[in-house]
């Protein structure tokens, strides 16, 4: 992932529900999340780094690997760079968890995050779980708040339930970017106990 939250505000609901199942969760986060505009003023890498420690807790996570590419400039790394670092954190992973190649958001920090993840996921032939907002969830949310939400649709695309509880405590750990965010309030009271993935098998 590109960002601490991304994880809880993204994730965090098929993150809990694999936990619960006995996955093995790693998370291995891009930047430190320090050219957020929300909470500025403060040594924001150093709070976004402890509230990723506090929120992986929570949902299972048995380790974070945190790294110092710029927030907000991933997709001007240059690939192998990404990829390099992406391969050197897999230790035995055989799925990679993402959001979808449009990044959700369209943030560009997110699209460069999958697209490496996929890249070393097909060249290591490992599966790979993507997730995404519905296409009437996206629309709304571009309507309400004028964002870039893109709807994540197609083959193999499916609904999944899943428990809320603990997402929301993880989220709560974010407090320096979950306090006064109405788009992530809103995209989770749009999604329900229904969070969308696609799973793609390795290539033989």
């Amino acid at each position: 992932m590109a960002h601490p939250d991304d994880e809880s505000f993204g994730l965090g609901g098929v993150l809990s529900a694999l936990a619960v199942a006995g996955a093995d969760l790693r998370v291995l986060c891009l930047t430190s999340g320090e050219a957020s505009t929300l909470g500025a003023g403060v040594d924001l890498a150093t709070v976004r780094r402890d509230e990723l420690s506090a929120a992986a807790e929570l949902l299972g996570v048995t380790a974070v690997d945190l790294l110092d590419f710029p927030d907000g400039g991933l997709a001007t790394v240059a690939p192998d760079d990404l990829d390099a670092v992406v391969r050197d954190a897999l230790r035995g992973a055989a799925t990679l968890i993402v959001f979808e190649a449009s990044g959700v958001t369209g943030h560009p920090d997110h699209r460069a995050a999958t697209a490496s993840a996929v890249r070393i996921a097909g060249e290591q032939g490992l599966r790979v779980l993507e997730w995404g907002v519905a296409p009437t969830v996206a629309e709304a949310l571009n309507a309400e708040f004028g964002t870039d939400f893109g709807g994540f649709d197609g083959d193999g695309v499916i609904d999944v339930e899943v428990d809320r509880e603990m997402q929301f405590a993880a989220i709560a750990c974010h407090e320096s970017q979950a306090v006064d965010n109405p788009v992530l309030a809103r995209r989770l009271e749009l999604s329900g106990r229904v969070d969308r993935i696609r799973v793609t098998a390795p290539r033989d």
